[in-house]
């Protein structure tokens, strides 16, 4: 059993191998080489030590906590790791562990074109504002910690700045982010105005105090701070956009473990820290997480950009967290108290599954780009011959988003309908109604997300190149293998011990555990559902190893024969392919009226005579952005005709100046009698 002082070296051990990568990349910036190695290995150091210290206090059931006051009466360094910190501690080490690992042969295709010391010094600076971010448990404190974070990953977004449109991604990112802050100082204010205090602990034991029209408004106000952070739909407009232009394996982080920051407060606040007794809450949630689950899936569906398409899935994966979290609300705000563990519990086990294959699907996108130079799925084409170890990390990835079995994403999207299916069963006519909509949204999902990692996947790797570049693509370096590599067998590994990992995780909520462990398998306690990973996995096995054996003993004495495949009497050209505006093209139009399509026809004919023979046609499908039209843009048109008005009293004139000055002091010291 571990100590708390082993616990705090590990945890000191954290932060100082993370700021040791910081300050000494920036001394060896002129050394891409070594700020490269530097920065990567002490990010992998400060890593295992989070892993250890977040694991110890998990099993442990120990609280590690600190504080220093300041020389600021309401600001003070206070850290606390309780089971929830933990966890997010882990999986944000986790995913730092292996994107590092991989990050060592990835970031030398930037020698020499970028500062690798600055890369190094924001990516070591961006992990230990997540950390900071988890275990805060002071509001100022904590909104000091986001920006550290938000500032690094804004940095990290920027980092190839010769890319117009990675400036103004992020660009849309910092204004997206601050908008969020102001949302959530204005919900600490409020906290504060009634509990007196800025502390967590001291907020959770006057929570009592605050009536429930501000308990109401600090609801909305999170909602829209950490949901702006997470990604809901419609707050999502940066995320498609940040996400694609940072290096990849920095993408791996945001997309896998930042956005989740967003999800931790949600958690900590709503669950955590104020009554959660308010019905709305949870159905607001569950309706939230069930059109930010379609919507982020058909987006995807629409994108031949390989990066875009992962960052899609990750508003559709953010929207699968809330059905759960959502269902949790719900439950226990009716006083089902089991029901709402097992609705945490299918939450927190998607956060680590959706960190673990989103990760791994990212830095696979990573590697092909690096050897593609293109974002572009349309250039790509058979580079499972050319990238065998990238294609099989890819395909295992995708199986894990596309929720097959025995991996991961298979046994917390299970956990999370059988807590849909639980409210279906037990609920009234109006709650009931919400939660058969979010399991008809999931079950959705996850078709059409099937449907877009076969388009990613097999436009990606399968037939043949349909650009020289992907001709002459080759597998990449051993330390991005490594990376990818550890992730997939994580995809697999906590799919086949799902039942022990869900039983852990019933600590980190809690409560008693509505799921008991059973020869390694899931299973509810009233027996409404019951699945055994093991056995599944087994089971595929077998299977294949039959296929095997008999394809052996049916064809293996038997000599190959190559031959020419019959093609109509052409030859066969990566044109005959189909494409992936081709592959989508009739989802996109079957929900036409939600994505808004656009159409562009380019045709070349022999002759302007012979319309029914082109030489040349090309259809590019596209669609329109809704968000920036109906919500963004009239917002920005607003603000600034407000500004345009507000110059009208700029004359110049500083006697007009020093009336405005009093007219305000006036109207203050009426304000204040």
């Amino acid at each position: 059993m571990p100590n708390i002082i082993s616990i705090q070296f590990g945890f000191l051990g954290l932060f100082i191998s993370l700021g040791v990568g910081a300050v000494g990349s920036l001394i060896f910036r002129n050394n891409d080489r070594l700020s490269n190695w530097w920065g990567n290995l002490s990010a992998i150091a400060g890593s295992i030590f989070g892993i250890i210290s977040s694991l110890s206090i998990i099993t442990s059931g120990n609280i590690f906590s600190y504080n220093i006051p300041t020389s600021f009466p309401l600001l003070s360094v206070s850290l606390k790791v309780d089971a929830l910190s933990a966890f997010f501690i882990f999986v944000i080490s986790l995913i730092s562990l292996f994107a590092s690992i991989y990050a060592i042969g990835y970031v030398k295709h930037f020698y020499k074109k970028y500062n690798i010391g600055s890369l190094e010094f924001f990516y070591n600076i961006f992990i230990a504002g997540m950390m900071l971010v988890v275990s805060a448990h002071q509001a100022l404190f904590f909104l000091i910690s986001w920006e550290i974070m938000s500032a690094a990953s804004y940095f990290l977004v920027i980092f190839e700045r010769k890319e117009k449109e990675n400036i103004k991604a992020g660009a849309i990112y910092f204004i997206m982010t601050h908008m969020g802050t102001a949302f959530i100082i204005s919900l600490f204010l409020i906290l504060y105005k009634f509990t007196g205090s800025f502390d967590f602990e001291t907020i959770k034991n006057s929570a009592a105090l605050i009536p429930s029209l501000a308990l109401n408004t600090i609801f909305i106000l999170g909602l829209i701070g950490f949901g702006a952070k997470a990604g809901i739909i419609p707050l999502h407009i940066w995320l498609p956009n940040a996400h694609p232009a940072a290096p990849s394996h920095v993408s791996a982080l945001m997309s896998g473990v930042m956005i989740k920051t967003g999800i931790y407060m949600l958690i900590r606040l709503f669950w955590d820290m104020l009554p959660h007794d308010t019905f709305w809450w949870g159905i607001a949630v569950l309706i939230i997480g069930s059109v930010s689950s379609i919507l982020g899936v058909l987006y995807a569906l629409t994108e031949h950009d390989i990066k875009k398409l992962l960052a899609y899935h990750s508003i559709e994966n953010i929207g699968i967290i809330l059905l759960g979290f959502g269902s949790a609300l719900t439950f226990y705000s009716l006083g089902l108290n089991s029901l709402a563990i097992l609705g945490i519990i299918a939450s927190l086990f998607h956060i680590l599954n959706h960190a673990v294959f989103k990760a791994l699907l990212f830095l696979g996108a990573g590697s092909v780009v690096s050897q593609t130079h293109t974002r572009n799925i349309e250039e790509y084409g058979g580079l499972i011959k050319l990238m065998p170890y990238t294609g099989l990390f890819f395909l295992i990835g995708s199986m894990a988003i596309s929720a097959l079995p025995p991996f991961n994403g298979f046994a917390s999207e299970w956990l999370t309908f059988q807590a849909l299916f639980q409210g279906m069963q037990t609920l009234n006519t109006v709650a009931r109604g919400v939660f058969i909509l979010a399991a008809g949204s999931l079950a959705f999902t996850g078709g059409l997300a099937a449907a877009c990692f076969v388009k990613a996947f097999g436009i990606t790797f399968l037939a043949r190149p349909r650009s020289e570049k992907a001709k002459h693509a080759k597998e990449s370096g051993i330390s991005l293998r490594i990376g990818m590599a550890g992730l997939a067998i994580l995809a697999l590994l906590f799919g086949i011990f799902s039942g022990p990992i869900s039983s852990l995780l019933s600590k980190i909520a809690g409560g008693e555990s509505p799921l008991i462990s059973e020869n390694y398998g899931m299973q509810l306690k009233n027996g409404f559902a019951t699945v055994s990973m093991p056995a599944i996995f087994i089971i595929l096995v077998l299977a294949l190893a039959s296929v095997v054996v008999a394809v052996f003993i049916a064809a293996g004495k038997r000599k190959i024969k190559n031959g020419i495949t019959w093609d109509c009497g052409s030859d066969l050209s990566p044109r005959m392919e189909i494409t992936s505006t081709g592959f989508a093209r009739s989802i996109i139009t079957i929900f036409g009226g939600i994505l808004k399509p656009t159409r562009q026809t380019d045709v070349e004919y022999h002759d302007a005579n012979m319309r029914y023979f082109p030489k040349f046609k090309n259809i590019s499908l596209g669609i329109n952005d809704v968000y920036s039209a109906y919500i963004y843009g009239p917002l920005e048109k607003t603000a600034e005709a407000i500004a345009n008005a507000a110059r009208k009293i700029q004359s110049g004139n500083i006697n007009a100046y020093i009336f405005y000055i009093f007219i305000v002091l006036i109207a203050l010291l009426l304000f204040a009698v």
